[in-house]
């Protein structure tokens, strides 16, 4: 397969100009938290740890979006799962950590920003925002109206993303504020989100036919391929290929079907770690407690 997808090009294969993004992200994470970190009212620096986790979703961001595995998502659904599973389950959760509690004060707390933040992270409506919208992105007419346009696919993408970071803020935040939830109820709470994102992984796992046009339609997988390789490249060697099948060594539907199952995969391990982790904390708090030593009356001497 890597012999075969070379003909997109070094630009479509590794994405450079995504990737001078993501070094800048970097760069400016680590300015800002480190030497010019009290020119922007900062407090203390991120902890090795805070710092482990930013950098490794950083690699994770170019991994999943400016490697080649972006280009494979637009040639194997198998791909797209899991670009999908560490983008929007993991990625969160490093950025979560990795950023001081004091940037996301002055992030959380503007005057227009809060109320949001507030509204939405309410655990109910968290939960359903984000299922709802990642549910919806894979129904077959969105999933191929947003392979088939740069701004739709862009869009999208962010706004689930948007609504990932919201899902995980009720148990993750490092603001008193938002981390209302007690252990039980977050343990409750992830096992719900594992429940609602369920229904998009079987409509894909189940399907007997191919779902998506991108994946199955010669001119929707051109169009769904331009998102990420240039015009003039693609234009030069489209009288060369076929489809998708071309690169992939599995049929449509067996892509489709371990598509389904690679990302429920990812989300249980991904919400299993979080439950344990969870779990573990709060046994371990509750085993430290000590009783209180029971008071005698000077009858019982």
């Amino acid at each position: 397969m890597w012999l075969e997808i070379q003909i997109f090009g070094f630009r479509a294969l590794w994405s450079p100009y995504f990737f001078l993004f993501v070094a800048g992200l970097a760069l400016i994470y680590y300015l800002v938290t480190g030497p010019y970190r009290h020119k922007f009212g900062g407090g203390e620096k991120p902890s090795r740890k805070q710092q482990l986790f930013f950098y490794v979703a950083m690699i994770l961001l170019y991994a999943v979006k400016g490697s080649p595995v972006d280009l494979l998502t637009h040639i194997m659904l198998t791909a797209h799962m899991i670009q999908m599973a560490i983008y929007y389950l993991i990625f969160p959760i490093l950025i979560i950590k990795g950023i001081p509690k004091w940037i996301w004060e002055k992030v959380i707390y503007r005057p227009v920003i809060k109320p949001i933040v507030s509204f939405l992270s309410k655990p109910l409506i968290s939960l359903l925002l984000f299922n709802t919208l990642f549910s919806l992105y894979h129904m077959p007419g969105i999933f191929d109206f947003a392979k088939s346009s740069q701004v739709a696919h862009t869009s999208i993408s962010l706004i689930i993303l948007v609504a990932a970071f919201i899902v995980w803020w009720p148990i993750m935040s490092p603001l008193r504020e938002f981390d209302k939830l007690s252990p039980l109820a977050k343990i409750f709470y992830i096992f719900a989100n594992g429940v609602l994102i369920t229904p998009a992984c079987v409509l894909i796992i189940f399907a007997d036919v191919p779902v998506y046009a991108a994946y199955s339609q010669d001119g929707a997988w051109i169009q769904a391929m331009s998102l990420c390789v240039p015009n003039g490249v693609l234009q030069n060697i489209t009288y060369s290929i076929s489809g998708p099948e071309m690169f992939s060594p599995m049929t449509t539907l067996e892509d489709q079907q371990l598509g389904g199952i690679i990302m429920k995969l990812m989300q249980e391990i991904t919400y299993g770690i979080m439950l344990g982790k969870i779990f573990f904390g709060w046994f371990n708090r509750e085993s430290l407690r000590v009783d209180p030593i029971p008071t005698t009356s000077p009858s019982e001497h």
